[in-house]
């Protein structure tokens, strides 16, 4: 089992989408990369905290691998637009990647410069993994338990409908 840590806006958002993926076995919401200890939803909507929030995935390499998380996370986000996705607006929802051992920062260095290479401006984030923080229960698997919720409806499905027409090998 390895882990991979992300922030591609709300994770709310994220976890909806990585959800979906086979080899996925679970994934937490949570916030990384701040400096204060702790932190809760409150403190990091100020954006005084520093934190981002992402999700942190478990995930089975003999079924899906790094690359391809890295392909649905850029696929799935803006990753030129700094400190925004869509209406979010704040460094909470900065674009990051977090890595736990050198393969994956090179593997994600590769990638972006691949990106760079085909003249888009990446402003995604990449450090070494943080101190992750759970979130709150209540949102954990928070698009699953509320389906209906406007927020999600509005930003979720378009996501949702990228994944499966760009990676449908990828889904469970």
């Amino acid at each position: 089992m390895q882990q991979a840590l992300f922030g591609g806006g709300c994770f709310w958002c994220t976890e909806s989408v990585f959800l979906q993926l086979k080899g996925v076995e679970k994934v937490t919401s949570g916030y990384a990369g701040g400096h204060t200890l702790d932190p809760n939803y409150d403190d990091i909507c100020t954006g005084n905290t520093g934190h981002a929030e992402v999700i942190l995935i478990d995930f089975d390499d003999s079924q899906i691998n790094f690359k391809q998380l890295l392909d649905v996370f850029f696929a799935t986000h803006d990753p030129t637009t700094l400190n925004r996705q869509g209406n979010d607006i704040g460094t909470q929802y900065r674009s990051v990647i977090y890595y736990f051992n050198a393969q994956q920062q090179t593997e994600a260095e590769a990638y972006i410069n691949q990106l760079k290479t085909e003249g888009l401006n990446i402003v995604t984030e990449l450090s070494p993994a943080p101190t992750f923080y759970p979130a709150e229960d209540y949102h954990q698997n928070f698009y699953a338990r509320n389906p209906s919720q406007g927020y999600c409806n509005f930003s979720i499905p378009p996501k949702l409908l990228k994944l499966s027409s760009k990676f449908q090998e990828l889904l469970r």
